[in-house]
C-alpha cells in the first residue's frame, strides 16, 4: 500500500475504524477523549480539533479537550452560547453536520478572529452525557471531502462527554490534583502536588504566589498565562515547566487543566492535575511538544530559524535519522536546513544537486514528491512499501514520511522525515506530524516574507554606505556593516574614508539616534555633507562644527554622533574630534591597546555653537586604528565603558595582518538588536616621502620673479633636470601671475616631488576656479596662461581651500 490519498481512498474510514476500536479499550476516559480527537488530524485532515459539552447551567458549551495546532491561530472560542448562532450552537441545538466551506466561512463572524484566510469548519454533534458538540478545522483549498466527512462522523459517534471529576463540590481532591479560584488566586492542592514543589501540606498558605516563586523564573510566562483567566490558551492547558530543587538541576512538571466558567457565588475555576514529567512515557503526541514548538517558531524571524526550529522539535522525538526541510520556490525545492549537514548522509541525486551550502532541484525530478505537494496532505511510506523514486527512497530506506508544508492556500515547502531502520508509524506521530506541518507553513512563509523585506533594507543601508574603500598610500583600511536582525527598520550607522590633498586622509565613523527611513535618510546627508566639508580643506574641528550647524538648521528631532579623524600618513600623526561617539581604539605594534584620551563635544544637531576640540594622536608604522559604533560594544548586561574594554582586549589578541579577518572575527559576537559599524586602519607608513617646500608670494612688482627665483633654487637642489626645469618655471610663472591679478589676499606656492612626478599648487584666497578660454583672437593680449598650463601637464586642477582653492600642475619626470 503506497499511503494515503492514493487510489483506494475508502480504505481511509476502515482504517479509522480500527484506530478508534484500538482506542476504546483504553483506560483513562480523559486521555482517550484527547486521542480520538487526534485521529480527526490524521484521517480526517483537520488541523485542529475540539470537544465542547454543556456547562454547570447548559447555557454555555465549554471547551473540554482539544488537539493539533493550538486554538489562538484560528481564533476557536473556550466557550459559546449554547443559544447563540454558531456553528458549534448549531450542530449541539439542530443535532445535525454543520459544514461550512472556505467562502461561506470568509463571510462569517467568526473569519474577523482569524489571521488568515481560506479556512474551513465542521461541527458535529457528539451524543451521550448531556450531548456535545465535536469541531474541526482546516486549511485544505477543497475543505473536507466525503472521506473526511465520513471520518469526522465515526470519530463523533466514539466521543463521549467527560465531566468534570477533579474536587467535584464538596469532594475529597486527589494527590495529583488541584484547584484554584481564578478570582482570589487560591489554590486547594493534593499532597502530591505539594510534594512535586517541596512543600509539606502543612507548610503550604493556599496561594497560587507561593507556588509561583518556587518555578524557575524563565518558565513563569507560561504558567502566569495558566492562572489568568483572560490570558487562558489550549496550549495552556497542558504545559511542561521546571520547579527549582534544593540540590541539582530543576525538575520538569507537566500541568493538565481546564478552565470551568463560574456560576451564581462561584468563581471561575482551573481544574487539573500536575504529574511528574521524568516518569511519563516518551508520547510523541503530547500537546507540550507541539506548544514548544509553536513557542519556537513565534520567535524564529528567519527561514533559517524557522528550519532549525522544526529539526529540533521532530527529529529527537521521532528518533529519525535525517530531516531535510525545502523551500518551494517556482517549482524548485530550495533545501534550507539538512539534519545530518553532511553530503554524505543524501542520496546520490541530492549529492550532485549540491551547487551551493544546501542543493535545489526541480520538483518534476521527484514525482511521488511533486504529488504529495498537490494533494496537500501528509503522505507515510513504511518500510518496504510504494515504488518510490531513489532521491525519496534513499532518504528513508526504514520508512518516509513527506509534509507539505501549507500557508495562506498554496504550499510554502516540504519537510521530509526519514528513517533507516524499519519505523513503525501510529496514530500519535501522524497527529505530531499533521500538527506541526499546519505551524511549519505559516511560520516559513512569516519568515521567507521577513527575509526578503530583510533583504531589502540591507540593500537600501548599503546604497548608503561607500560601495568601496580607497586605496591609501601608507595604510589599509576595511570596513564593515551589519544591519539590524530586530525588525525591518533601516539603521542609522555609518563609515567613510576620505582622501585628501597632501597624503591626508579623514576617517570618518557615526551613528544617527533611531531606526528608520527617517534616521537612514539623514545618516546619507550627514555623510555627504562631512565628506564635503572636508573636501573644502577645513581643519578636523572645522568640519565637524559645519556639519553640526547643518543638522541644527535641519529642524529635526533626530541628533547624531561621529568621530572624525585626520589622519597625515606623511607624519604618521592625527587629529581627532569626538561629537558625542565612542573614541578611536589604538593597537600599537607592540600588541598594547589604548582607549583614546580624545575630548569630546556634544552630538550633532543638539547645541548650536558648540566646541569640537582636536585632540593629537601618535601613530607607529603598524599601528591599527579602530572605530565602531555603539552596537558592537554595548549590551544589556553591562554598561558600554566594560564593552569597550573587552572590545581593546579583543583587539590586543588579533592578528593585524588580516585587516578582513580581523573585522569578521569582531562582528563574530556581535548583539544583532542593533546596527554595527566597524572601520579598521592600520598606519603602515610611506615607503618614500615626498620632498617639500613652500613660498609666500608677496604683492610686490617682482613678485613672479622672486617666485622663479625660489622654484628654481629648490628644483636644482632636488636634482630635477634641466630641460624640465624650463617647463615648470612656465608653470609656476603663470599660475602665480593669475593668482596675483586676479585675486586678492595671500598667495602660496608649494612645490612637492614625490615618485617621479612633480607638483606645482598656487593657493589663493579665491574660490573661483579658473575658466579655459574656448577661443582666443589673434589680438587678445591675456588667456594663454591656463592652455599652457594644461599644455604642459601631465594633469592640472583646483581644489577647494579653506575658503579659497588650490590651482596644481603635475608634471612626468623623465627616468
Amino acid at each position: 500500500m503506497g499511503g494515503e490519498g492514493t487510489a483506494e481512498r475508502g480504505s481511509r474510514t476502515l482504517r479509522a475504524e480500527g484506530a478508534l476500536k484500538a482506542i476504546a479499550a483504553g483506560p483513562d476516559r480523559q486521555e482517550r477523549t484527547r486521542r480520538v480527537l487526534e485521529q480527526a488530524l490524521v484521517f480526517a485532515g483537520a488541523s485542529c480539533a475540539a470537544l465542547y459539552t454543556p456547562g454547570d447551567h447548559r447555557d454555555l458549551l465549554c471547551l473540554v479537550e482539544s488537539a493539533g495546532v493550538p486554538r489562538t491561530l484560528y481564533g476557536v472560542r473556550d466557550s459559546y452560547p449554547a443559544s447563540g448562532g454558531s456553528p458549534v450552537a448549531d450542530a449541539h441545538r439542530g443535532g445535525a453536520a454543520v459544514w461550512v466551506g472556505p467562502e461561506e466561512f470568509a463571510g462569517s463572524a467568526e473569519s474577523r478572529r482569524v489571521p488568515s484566510s481560506g479556512l474551513s469548519l465542521a461541527a458535529l454533534p457528539v451524543r451521550g452525557d448531556g450531548g456535545g458538540c465535536l469541531l474541526a478545522l482546516t486549511g485544505h483549498p477543497d475543505g473536507f471531502g466525503a472521506e473526511d466527512r465520513a471520518c469526522l462522523e465515526l470519530i463523533a459517534e466514539a466521543l463521549t462527554c467527560p465531566v468534570p471529576t477533579e474536587a467535584a463540590e464538596g469532594g475529597e481532591l486527589r494527590p495529583t490534583a488541584f484547584t484554584l479560584a481564578m478570582d482570589s488566586g487560591r489554590v486547594e492542592a493534593g499532597d502530591g502536588v505539594l510534594r512535586l514543589f517541596g512543600l509539606a501540606p502543612g507548610e503550604f498558605d493556599g496561594r497560587v504566589e507561593t507556588l509561583l516563586g518556587l518555578t524557575v523564573p524563565e518558565d513563569l510566562p507560561s504558567l502566569m498565562s495558566v492562572t489568568e483567566a483572560d490570558h487562558m490558551t489550549i496550549g495552556d492547558r497542558e504545559l511542561e515547566f521546571r520547579v527549582l530543587q534544593p540540590t541539582g538541576p530543576p525538575k520538569w512538571l507537566r500541568l493538565s487543566g481546564r478552565l470551568l466558567p463560574g456560576g451564581e457565588g462561584r468563581p471561575t475555576r482551573l481544574l487539573g492535575t500536575v504529574a511528574d514529567a521524568s516518569t511519563l512515557r516518551p508520547d510523541v503526541t503530547d500537546v507540550a511538544r507541539v506548544q514548544r514548538l509553536a513557542a519556537a517558531l513565534a520567535t524564529a524571524g528567519t527561514v533559517r530559524d524557522v528550519s532549525q526550529a522544526v529539526v529540533a522539535a521532530l527529529r529527537r522525538p521521532l528518533r529519525a535519522d535525517r530531516i531535510a526541510l525545502a523551500e518551494l520556490e517556482n517549482e524548485r525545492l530550495v533545501v534550507t536546513v539538512l539534519d545530518p549537514p553532511d553530503p554524505e548522509s543524501w542520496p546520490e541525486l541530492w549529492r550532485l544537486e549540491w551547487r551551493t551550502e544546501w542543493p535545489d532541484a526541480p520538483v518534476r525530478a521527484m514525482p511521488t514528491l511533486a504529488a504529495a505537494l498537490r494533494e496537500g496532505r501528509a503522505r507515510i511510506w513504511p518500510a518496504g512499501t510504494g515504488d518510490l523514486e531513489p532521491a525519496l527512497a534513499d532518504v528513508g530506506p526504514g520508512g518516509l514520511a513527506v509534509l507539505p508544508l501549507p500557508a495562506g492556500g498554496r504550499m510554502a515547502g516540504a519537510c521530509l522525515i526519514g528513517w533507516d531502520a524499519p519505523h513503525d508509524f501510529g496514530p500519535d506521530e501522524r497527529a505530531l506530524l499533521t500538527a506541526s506541518a499546519g505551524l511549519a507553513g505559516q511560520a516559513l512563509m512569516r519568515a521567507h516574507a521577513f527575509d526578503a523585506e530583510h533583504e531589502l533594507v540591507g540593500m537600501l543601508q548599503r546604497q548608503l554606505l561607500p560601495r568601496r574603500l580607497p586605496e591609501l598610500p601608507g595604510a589599509v583600511a576595511v570596513a564593515r556593516y551589519l544591519p539590524s536582525t530586530a525588525g525591518l527598520e533601516l539603521g542609522g550607522d555609518w563609515y567613510d574614508v576620505i582622501p585628501l590633498p597632501d597624503h591626508h586622509v579623514a576617517l570618518v565613523i557615526g551613528d544617527v539616534q533611531g531606526h528608520s527611513a527617517g534616521a537612514a535618510t539623514l545618516m546619507g546627508q550627514m555623510r555627504t555633507a562631512l565628506r564635503a566639508y572636508a573636501a573644502e580643506g577645513h581643519p578636523p574641528d572645522v568640519v565637524v562644527s559645519h556639519a553640526n550647524r547643518l543638522l541644527v538648521d535641519m529642524e529635526t528631532d533626530l541628533f547624531a554622533t561621529c568621530v572624525y579623524v585626520d589622519l597625515d600618513m606623511e607624519a604618521g600623526a592625527a587629529w581627532c574630534v569626538r561629537a558625542g561617539h565612542l573614541p578611536p581604539v589604538l593597537r600599537h605594534p607592540d600588541g598594547s591597546t589604548e582607549i583614546a584620551e580624545a575630548e569630546g563635544g556634544p552630538p550633532l544637531g543638539v547645541v548650536p555653537q558648540a566646541d569640537f576640540p582636536m585632540s593629537p594622536l601618535r601613530l607607529w608604522p603598524g599601528t591599527l586604528i579602530a572605530l565602531t559604533t555603539d552596537g558592537l560594544v554595548e549590551t544589556p548586561e553591562s554598561d558600554i565603558d566594560a564593552g569597550l574594554d573587552r572590545f581593546a582586549h579583543a583587539l590586543a589578541g588579533s592578528d593585524p595582518a588580516h585587516l578582513g579577518l580581523l573585522a569578521d572575527a569582531l562582528l563574530g559576537e556581535a548583539r544583532r538588536s542593533d546596527d554595527v559599524a566597524l572601520l579598521l586602519v592600520r598606519y603602515d607608513g610611506m615607503d618614500l616621502r615626498p620632498l617639500r617646500e613652500s613660498w609666500s608670494v608677496w604683492r610686490l612688482p617682482e613678485a613672479v620673479r622672486h617666485a622663479r627665483r625660489f622654484a628654481r633654487r629648490t628644483l636644482r637642489s632636488w636634482d630635477v633636470p634641466d630641460d624640465t626645469t624650463d617647463g615648470v618655471l612656465l608653470i609656476v610663472s603663470e599660475l602665480v601671475t593669475n593668482a596675483l591679478v586676479h585675486t586678492d589676499g595671500q598667495v602660496r606656492l608649494d612645490l612637492a616631488l614625490i615618485g617621479g612626478r612633480l607638483r606645482v599648487a598656487v593657493a589663493d584666497s579665491s574660490p573661483r576656479t579658473p575658466a579655459k578660454p574656448t577661443s582666443i583672437g589673434w589680438e587678445a593680449t591675456g588667456g594663454r596662461g591656463i592652455l599652457l598650463v594644461e599644455a604642459m601637464s601631465a594633469a592640472w586642477g583646483t581644489l577647494p581651500v579653506g575658503g579659497g582653492k588650490q590651482v596644481w600642475s603635475e608634471i612626468a619626470l623623465e627616468e
